[in-house]
């Protein structure tokens, strides 16, 4: 074996097409086994190079198929290699096989024709020297049924049908491979010249390829897809805000979409067999690795640049679906005897299988409670021998219980054929990502602009941190920076630092928890700009604006320089929501419940991930405006409450199987998340950086000037900023006064006028007299802005020399959304405090405590 992976690795290496090939999908042995009978019947057949077994080798190969063992090295050359490189290609295999035995069928049996058709049993080294075996087999039936007039144009016929499966050639595009063969051989390119367009020159005279045009977008109102593939529930058929935006600027070519348009309900593969009879292969069975299509819009960034999106082919292609397997079976005679064991009128009619788990459906007969199921749980997990049993009563949409218990032979989902399948093709909005399979092998996507904000939580080693790559990865398959951009906030340090760099983030990665909570800080800035644009250039939705922005039907206002263009949708993904709680969870929750209730038609959207789903970090705020939710598997039933509102995340098995709940959706849907290795993250990430340089936003961490305040102030900042002005301004400095007008206790009043002295706003204490006051009124600007830690007060404009305009119609937000910094302010007016109603006995007994 060691030599056989050499060999295979050193095959798989010549090209780029055969790379990070799954170690679990690869078949070198076999491969290797090939090569040997090659190398030994090439010496045998070719050179006449044989011990004692020569005889022996030569009737096997020339017994077989005659005259053409000279050429059966070269034909087990061609399948070694073929094994090597692509042993993901097991439906391509055996294609390939049957078209290759027919072609040889048919050749052997004209050449035993040819030859007099010999008779093995007379002479049978005649025949070797013939069609062999299988040229007798072919040629001598046909010929004395039909004779030779009528068994060669049948053998012809069958070769060229062997031509046509073995190079997977339909019979209508025979004259189109014709004529490409053609122009290959005389050297013209015609694919070139047909895919060729109008160069187009910017305003600065460089050449700049063109935009893609739309291409017509197919009716999603059929249940199916064309592969035959269930069409997952809560999907459209075309995002709303995208129809919205081919209503009010059509491309070439392309028919409005109608707005908010659902699909009919999703068929199933299991409503499939209730509704028409015997199960389809086609439903459970991968999808053909198809490429991906052109996007609509290939967003121009530059006049000279075009974005391309990475090709489908960076993704490794996974193996087929098993529709069944000898573990089902025996599952089904299982709980059929528990049924019969304990009386209950009920029969097993038929299973979904998933990648993890398979749903076993049980019919109950007439009078037959459905009460009786659900108690025997652990009498059906003891027969299955399974502790992860979770029944379904009733299946949603169906009158039959579902019985969910997991695969012994689990299959690994990968993300490269959730992208690929006919239901993510189907949408082309950029926040589709791919989430797994469910338990009928139907292949489920999310939108999260449908989200509008997703909960991820589960235990260590759940799936959580692998679903956060899936996302990702997805995001960057299909959206160009323009469309997405991207804040990750990553406090481990170490769960996301591989795509640190790539063009679609807006900041670099956060790891601080304290800067993670200026970043949320940030995004409800951003979100208030946006919203100050579509209420100034009324609009409803940021896809509405961005549709007009593209369109240049958007004026700036009056005298102002700003380049109206589109927002991107927005992205936020904190991988641990945990560790922003424990630093600050009052700014970190307030930030959160902002974003979640307003960000949605700004184009914003949140995911929160988190392996500690309790109540302090998944607060009932963050839960309440966080309607998706996708639970992993949780360690009590406490947490999965937490996540779900229900149970059934602490009976999930991990390792991906997950309980998916969109908003709108009544029930979870089981799911096993999809898989993404490292090295094809590794692949993606170097087209993406290789594509574009990143562009950050200087003010996401750091939203203002960082102010130092000293430590001996801690939290009295606001209280010491009204002492000073209250003592300035009045020029009396009497810890009792402190006390009325600031209503604290004698303590405090007395530490505000210890912290006064130690910065020379007033003087030392003489007994019972009032203090000095130090500092003049007309100096207080600048004695409060060096307590905040600012620059002092004399350096920034107060606006109040009447030099300046007065403001714009327009928000300042709207005229420089993308401006660095945030916008400063003036330290806070004084104060006014009214103690005409107060006297010096109005103290309690509780203010007297300092408290």
């Amino acid at each position: 074996m060691t030599g056989a992976h050499l060999v295979g690795g050193t095959a798989r290496r010549v090209g780029s097409g055969a790379k990070d090939i799954d170690p679990a999908l690869r078949r070198d042995g076999f491969a290797f086994l090939l090569l040997g009978l090659a190398i030994v019947i090439a010496l045998r057949e070719w050179f006449g190079l044989s011990g004692m077994a020569g005889a022996v080798i030569h009737h096997a190969a020339a017994g077989v198929v005659g005259v053409l063992g000279v050429l059966l090295p070269v034909v087990l050359v061609v399948m070694a290699v073929r094994t090597m490189r692509h042993p993901d290609q097991v439906r391509a295999d055996v294609r390939v096989a049957i078209g290759g035995t027919e072609l040889i069928a048919a050749v052997c049996g004209l050449v035993h024709i040819s030859s007099d058709l010999p008779d093995p049993t007379a002479d049978f080294p005649a025949v070797e020297r013939a069609g062999g075996l299988l040229g007798w087999l072919f040629g001598t039936p046909l010929t004395i049924l039909l004779s030779e007039w009528g068994a060669v144009p049948i053998l012809v016929l069958i070769g060229l049908f062997g031509v046509l499966v073995l190079t997977a050639t339909p019979v209508a595009a025979v004259p189109q491979r014709l004529r490409a063969g053609l122009d290959w051989i005389l050297g013209r390119s015609p694919a070139d010249a047909e895919d060729a367009t109008t160069e187009l020159v910017s305003s600065d005279g460089t050449a700049r390829p063109p935009t893609p045009r739309r291409r017509k977008k197919k009716s999603g109102r059929a249940a199916k897809d064309e592969g035959g593939e269930p069409v997952v529930p809560g999907e459209y058929a075309a995002d709303e805000a995208f129809a919205r935006a081919a209503e009010r600027a059509p491309a070439d070519g392309d028919a409005p979409a109608k707005p908010g348009r659902k699909r009919d309900k999703p068929t199933t593969a299991a409503t499939a067999d209730s509704a028409g009879g015997d199960k389809s292969e086609a439903e459970l069975t991968a999808p053909p690795n198809k490429p991906l299509p052109a996007r609509a819009e290939q967003l121009e960034l530059a006049p000279d640049v075009v974005y391309t999106l990475p090709s489908d082919e960076t993704l490794v292609k996974g193996a087929p679906h098993k529709a069944r397997s000898a573990a089902n079976d025996r599952v089904v005679d299982a709980l059929t005897k528990v049924l019969t064991d304990f009386s209950v009128n009920a029969s097993i009619t038929g299973f979904s299988r998933g990648p993890t788990v398979t749903r076993y459906e049980v019919e109950l007969g007439a009078g037959v409670k459905v009460e009786r199921i659900t108690a025997l749980s652990k009498n059906i997990a003891y027969a299955v021998a399974s502790a992860d049993v979770r029944i379904l009563s009733p299946i949603p949409g169906k009158s039959a219980i579902g019985v969910e218990i997991p695969n012994t032979d689990r299959e690994t989902v990968v993300l490269g054929d959730v992208l690929r399948s006919s239901v993510a093709r189907r949408t082309e909005h950029p926040l589709v990502v791919g989430v797994g399979k469910d338990v009928e092998g139907g292949y489920v996507i999310a939108n999260l602009s449908k989200m509008p904000h997703l909960l991820v939580a589960g235990a260590t080693g759940a799936g959580k941190s692998s679903f956060v790559n899936s996302m990702i990865t997805s995001v960057m398959m299909r959206a160009t920076p323009e469309e997405v951009r991207m804040v990750l906030v990553d406090p481990k340090r170490v769960e996301l630092s591989i795509y640190e760099g790539i063009p679609h983030l807006i900041t670099p990665i956060i790891t601080n928890p304290k800067k993670a909570a200026e970043a949320l800080e940030w995004v409800v800035r951003e979100m208030d700009a946006r919203y100050d644009d579509l209420s100034t250039f009324g609009f409803k939705h940021i896809d509405d604006f961005n549709a007009a922005a593209r369109a240049g039907r958007l004026k700036p206002p009056a005298g102002s320089e700003r380049t109206i263009s589109s927002y991107p949708y927005l992205l936020v993904i904190v991988d641990e929501l945990a560790d922003l709680m424990m630093v600050a969870p009052r700014d970190v929750e307030a930030s959160i419940q902002r974003i979640t209730q307003l960000a949605r038609a700004a184009g914003i959207h949140l995911v929160l991930a988190t392996q500690r789903p309790s109540v302090d970090v998944v607060t009932g705020l963050i839960k309440a405006n966080v309607p998706s939710r996708l639970a992993f598997a949780t360690s009590s039933l406490a947490d999965s409450r937490v996540v779900l509102d229900q149970a059934g995340a602490e009976k999930l098995i991990g390792q991906g199987d997950a309980l998916f709940l969109p908003m709108g959706s009544a029930k979870p849907m089981r799911v096993q998340g999809a898989w993404v290795t490292e090295s094809e993250i590794h692949a993606v990430v170097t087209h993406v950086k290789e594509q574009l340089q990143p562009s950050y936003r200087e003010d996401v961490v750091v939203p203002a000037k960082k102010k130092q305040i000293d430590e001996d102030i801690g939290d009295d900042l606001d209280l010491l900023l009204q002492a000073a002005e209250l003592v300035v301004t009045t020029q009396f400095g009497s810890t009792s006064m402190l006390q009325r007008k600031l209503r604290v206790g004698f303590a405090k009043a007395g530490r505000l006028m210890d912290l006064l002295e130690s910065r020379e706003i007033v003087g030392p204490s003489e007994g019972s007299k009032a203090r000095d006051v130090l500092v003049q009124p007309d100096d207080l600007p600048d004695t409060l802005a060096r307590i905040r830690g600012d620059e002092p007060a004399a350096d920034v404009d107060d606006g109040d020399d009447g030099d300046h305009e007065p403001p714009a119609s327009v928000p300042e937000a709207a005229e420089d959304r993308y401006a660095d910094g945030v916008r400063g302010h003036l330290p806070p007016e004084a104060v006014a405090y009214d103690d005409e109603a107060e006297s010096e006995e109005s103290e309690d007994a509780w203010g007297l405590t300092g408290r």
